[in-house]
């Protein structure tokens, strides 16, 4: 189902998103050329797919180009997921399965601006009832110095300049791999949070003594 920004109330910020929800994705309009915001499913399903089955809710950077789930959407359906910081989790020890022990880290930029990911983005039809569904996957890269110690990927990070780049669609010669590039660590910042339960800005304070977790959380930016 298509749904668009300006068709929907206001939304509230959000500070635990998680795959499988709907969030507002920047693309350009296959009408009009312009920058459009819609909502999309994060994970993306194939238009291929025979089922409503998201593939991933990530894109590898050294898979764009060989993998059959997106190299279309890579060449001709690029997207910018705007935000202003994102979680990721240790890899957790025995001992920390064993306790269920989860270690967040949340990351943001050093000047807390927003910014935005980049990613692509595919539209599914169900055969059976016609609905259209459009979902998205987050591209991911080599993690830099201060993702690091907790983490071996990194979700892409687009400069503004590049956002028109980014969006236009273009023959495979020109593609803007040149843009899947780590982000430089100097610019990041990254620290401990507690286990995520709930939604709300306290979820981004500091940790300050180590808090044991229910479940081991799942990684949104696996390898």
């Amino acid at each position: 189902m298509r749904r668009k920004i300006a068709d929907l109330p206001p939304m509230p910020p959000g500070y635990n998103i998680t795959p499988g929800t709907f969030q507002p994705v920047v693309r350009l309009s296959e009408e009009t050329g312009e920058r459009e915001m819609s909502l999309m499913e994060w994970g993306l399903v194939p238009y291929w797919s025979k089922m409503h089955k998201m593939i991933s809710n990530c894109a590898r950077d050294d898979k764009l180009t060989i993998s059959g789930a997106w190299i279309k959407p890579f060449q001709q359906r690029r997207c910018l997921i705007p935000g202003e910081f994102f979680y990721e989790w240790e890899v957790p020890t025995p001992e920390d399965k064993r306790r269920k022990i989860t270690k967040p880290w949340a990351v943001a930029l050093t000047d807390d601006r927003l910014f935005s990911f980049g990613g692509i983005w595919d539209r599914w039809k169900d055969r059976a009832s016609g609905n259209v569904l459009e979902s998205f996957a987050i591209v991911t890269v080599d993690p830099n110095e201060v993702l690091e110690p907790f983490h071996n990927r990194c979700p892409l990070i687009l400069e503004p300049k590049d956002y028109d780049r980014w969006l236009a669609p273009a023959e495979s010669s020109h593609l803007p791999i040149d843009l899947v590039r780590t982000y430089p660590s100097e610019s990041m910042k990254a620290w401990r949070v507690a286990p995520l339960k709930g939604d709300g800005p306290q979820l981004l304070e500091p940790l300050t003594n180590p808090l044991e977790a229910m479940q081991v959380t799942p990684s949104l930016f696996p390898e």
